[in-house]
């Protein structure tokens, strides 16, 4: 049987890896290539690393010995590629099909898609002829609307008129090969993932989805793996706080009974 994956979100903007809050509030955690290189110590099964910068500034204003400053996404990438020892899933400021090739060429094992997806729907079926389905991801935000899970574009700040379902059948349908379906609403918040928005999903395509949004503890895990057809379960920030957390949330939900890959610390 295919076993559940655990997958840590690096969230960076403009350089710096941060915490997020409902898309809006964002808090500096420090460097993005340090916590690459502990999460995969720790045990990772794979890693999702998201530029949501707004502009193409990257500056991590660190120029001193074995703290190199980067200047864009493109470095960046390259060094936590070294580091990190778990496919890689990167994501944000995809314009085009050359962008995910420079993406991959530098170590990224797949691609997330957002607005380009939106904005040229057919662009999913293009790059998934050209790369590969498997290679594809695409990032579904949702925010609970009038009582429709809708799907919000530009950073989770506007709605579209598209429901999370029926956008989530459209790009499977057009060669997406997974899915990270992330709550707006549940972002940072620490109460649990939007449950109702998993299981809608995730019964409506036969590809893999990936939970996202709003974990605080690693019950919440579990909660989404027993109680929706998920593939993998996904969270940022909870990982930044406790030593070896990957390590003590896999432990976790072996200890429930789910079907994880073994919890074991790594020496890189």
């Amino acid at each position: 049987m295919k076993k559940n994956r655990l997958i840590p979100v690096l969230l960076l903007r403009n350089g710096w890896l941060v915490q997020s809050k409902q898309f809006r509030r964002y808090q500096n955690l420090g460097n993005p290539i340090s916590a690459v290189k502990r999460l995969s110590e720790w045990g990772s099964d794979e890693l999702i690393y998201l530029d949501i910068s707004r502009d193409e500034t990257h500056d991590m204003r660190r120029d001193d010995l074995g703290h190199p400053n980067r200047s864009n996404i493109f470095e960046i990438i390259e060094d936590v590629s070294k580091v990190a020892f778990m496919p890689m899933t990167v994501g944000g400021r995809i314009r085009s099909l050359g962008d995910i090739e420079a993406r991959l060429a530098l170590g990224a094992d797949k691609i997330a898609i957002n607005t380009i997806a939106l904005e040229q729907p057919q662009f999913v079926e293009q790059a998934a002829r050209e790369f590969g389905a498997q290679c594809i991801v695409v990032s579904i935000d949702a925010k609970l609307i009038d009582g429709m899970h809708r799907v919000m574009r530009d950073g989770g700040r506007e709605p579209t008129s598209l429901s999370a379902c029926d956008w989530a059948r459209q790009v499977s349908q057009a060669g997406a090969g997974e899915i990270l379906l992330n709550s707006v609403d549940r972002d940072g918040m620490k109460n649990g993932y939007d449950l109702d928005l998993l299981r809608q999903v995730s019964a409506a395509i036969k590809i893999p989805v990936i939970a996202c949004g709003g974990v605080g503890e690693w019950g919440h895990f579990a909660e989404a793996l027993q109680q929706t057809r998920v593939d993998a379960v996904a969270a940022a920030n909870i990982f930044h706080y406790s030593d070896q957390s990957v390590y003590m949330a896999k432990k976790y939900l072996l200890e429930q009974g789910l079907n994880v890959r073994p919890a074991e610390l790594l020496e890189l």
